[in-house]
C-alpha cells in the first residue's frame, strides 16, 4: 500500500503467542484513515491462536512468516530484512498506532518538511484496557528531547523504540547475540549516528502497555545497558551518567510521592 510521492514505511509487528494482544495491534492498523505503508508481521512459530488471527487478516498484512528464531531482536532483523519501504516502524503485538490519523499526519509533516532520515515522537502509556496513563515523557523520569541526538541517549532510553522511525537504507542489524535483552539501545543509537537530519514530529505516534520483567532479566538487561554505554560512550562518561540516572528517578519518584 503506497501513495504516489510519498515515502513508504514499513510497519513490522514481532509476534509469539500473542493471541491476548495482537487484535488492539491489527485494530489500530486496519483504522487508518491513509495508506502510505505496508505491514508485516514476524512470528516466532506461536503455538496458539495467532497465526489464525494472521489469516484472518491477510488483506491488511503485506507479509508475514511463522518460523523458530533467537528471540525478538533476531525476529525483527527478520523484518528488515524483509521490508520494502523508505521507513521502518516497529510496533510490536500489544503496542498501538495511537490514533486512526496517525500516519495521516505523519503524510501531512513529510509534506511540510524535508525527508528527514529520523522522525521521532511521543508514546502514550495504557493499561491492559487502553485507558491512556499519561505520556511517556510525563510518566517516567525520561522526557524526549526537543533535539534528539545520538548522545542524547547516555542519559537513559529517552526516546521510546514504538516512536522511532528511521529510514530503512540507515538501519544496522539487531546485535541480538551480543545484546540479547538491550539490543534496541545500541541500534537506535547507531542509527542516530548515521543520520545527518532528525525531526521531531512533535505528536504522540503510539500506545505502549508497558510489560513487566523479571527480576534476572532485569539484572541481565542492565548489564546489557552498560555495556552498550561504555562501547558508545567511554567508561567514565558511563559512570557519571549512570549516577544522574540514579539521582533523576530518586528525585522523580520523590516528586510523585508529593503529587499523589
Amino acid at each position: 500500500m503506497g501513495t504516489p510521492g510519498l515515502p513508504k514505511i514499513s510497519i513490522i509487528t514481532v509476534t509469539y503467542n500473542a493471541e491476548a494482544v495482537l487484535p488492539t495491534t491489527l485494530q489500530s492498523i486496519a483504522a487508518q484513515t491513509c495508506a502510505p505503508f505496508e505491514y508485516l508481521i514476524i512470528d516466532g512459530g506461536s503455538t496458539d491462536s495467532t497465526l489464525d488471527l494472521i489469516q484472518q487478516h491477510q488483506t491488511l498484512i503485506s507479509f508475514w512468516l511463522s518460523e523458530p528464531d533467537g528471540g525478538l531482536y533476531d525476529a525483527m532483523n527478520k523484518g528488515l530484512r524483509h521490508a520494502t519501504g523508505d521507513y521502518v516502524w516497529f510496533i510490536n503485538a500489544g503496542d498501538s498506532l495511537h490514533a486512526p490519523d496517525t500516519l495521516e499526519q505523519l503524510t501531512a509533516f513529510w509534506q511540510t518538511q524535508p525527508t528527514p532520515d529520523v522522525l521521532y515522537g511521543e508514546v502514550m502509556y495504557v493499561t491492559p484496557q487502553g485507558q491512556a496513563l499519561g505520556i511517556r515523557s510525563a510518566v517516567t523520569p525520561l522526557r524526549l528531547p526537543e533535539k534528539l541526538a545520538w548522545r542524547s541517549l547516555q542519559y537513559g532510553m529517552v526516546v521510546s523504540h514504538q516512536g522511532f522511525i528511521v529510514k530503512r537504507s540507515l538501519c544496522p542489524a539487531y546485535d541480538w547475540q551480543q545484546y540479547p535483552l538491550s539490543a534496541d539501545i545500541d541500534w537506535v543509537i547507531r542509527c542516530l549516528k548515521k543520520a545527518p537530519i532528525i525531526k521531531h514530529s512533535h505528536q504522540i505516534l503510539a500506545n505502549f502497555e508497558q510489560g513487566g520483567i523479571s527480576r534476572q532479566r532485569l539484572k541481565q538487561s542492565l548489564w546489557d545497558r552498560w555495556r552498550i554505554m561504555t562501547v558508545h560512550y567511554g567508561w567514565l562518561s558511563t559512570f557519571w551518567a549512570h549516577a544522574y540516572i540514579v539521582l533523576r528517578s530518586v528525585w522523580f519518584l520523590a516528586k510523585k510521592r508529593r503529587w499523589y
